[in-house]
């Protein structure tokens, strides 16, 4: 369904696919859509979000569930043939950016729209341009590029799936996950190679730049948070908070600590009650 495409988008962002998929089958099968997410407890879509980290994904997209259920009857906003109100009522929801936009657009939708995410650049950019992609935010040349070689839809193909534009966008996207990867292109089983710039030229500075350096986890904030909704989310049958003595025992230094915890608190992940136990929101 094309909630169940905006789900697994919001899921997947910085998070790998084979992670994301026994999440995703489990959150749809307990709330197939909008209205079922919408009207959730709190604590049970942060639970549910289990280790997909960044859980604060998982309350931006319930409420988003809420404004799709009341403002849009259940369904995604579709304007038909007129693209540009629908682009922009889908990135005026709650937790949709450009890329989620473009992709509920394309593959549920089927429209003509070219889905920029960091494997089709860099498979792009590589094919086309015989460089690497910068990385970070696609710049206007980039999307230039994707609109560039977009092929146009065949009027004969009636069904959304077939067309040419969306089994583009699906394809460049499969290519750089598992053949075009960052580090290591398997540019001999590549179906592309004999017209790829970037390997007829040697495959000039691979790997590099890439993009922003790999940000170390051990030590930070987002450690000693993911600890604290961990103890949370894994708490005794009949429980429903987390001591201070126990939240003490999770990490040393309680500077820290009390920094994450506040928070948390700040992004409505936890509720910290007056004995200084800390509990999901309800």
């Amino acid at each position: 369904t094309p909630w169940g495409v905006l789900v697994s988008e919001v899921m997947s962002q910085q998070t790998q696919m084979s992670r994301v998929v026994p999440y995703w089958n489990d959150w749809m099968e307990r709330w197939p859509d909008a209205a079922a997410l919408a009207g959730a407890a709190k604590s049970d879509v942060i639970t549910a979000w289990g280790r997909l980290g960044y859980p604060r994904r998982a309350l931006r997209l319930q409420e988003c569930a809420r404004v799709v259920a009341s403002d849009y009857g259940n369904e995604l906003p579709q304007t038909y043939d007129r693209l540009p109100r629908e682009y922009d009522e889908l990135m005026a929801l709650p937790s949709v950016g450009d890329y989620t936009a473009s992709a509920v657009m394309s593959f549920a939708f089927g429209e003509r729209i070219a889905v920029v995410d960091t494997n089709i650049r860099r498979v792009l950019s590589r094919v086309f341009l015989g460089v690497e992609s910068l990385g970070g935010v696609a710049s206007p040349a980039e999307r230039a590029l994707a609109k560039q070689v977009l092929p146009q839809d065949s009027a004969s193909k009636c069904r959304r799936f077939d067309r040419s534009s969306v089994v583009w966008n699906q394809s460049v996207m499969e290519l750089g996950a598992i053949v075009c990867t960052a580090k290591s292109p398997l540019c001999e089983a590549c179906p592309v190679s004999s017209r790829c710039v970037f390997l007829r030229d040697g495959r000039p500075g691979l790997g590099e730049r890439r993009t922003r350096p790999r940000q170390r986890f051990q030590g930070t904030d987002r450690q000693v948070r993911g600890l604290v909704m961990n103890a949370l989310r894994n708490l005794p049958e009949g429980e429903i908070a987390v001591d201070r003595k126990s939240l003490e025992r999770l990490w040393n230094d309680h500077i820290q600590l009390d920094r994450c915890i506040a928070s948390l608190d700040e992004d409505g992940l936890i509720e910290i009650l007056p004995n200084a136990d800390v509990r999901l929101p309800v």
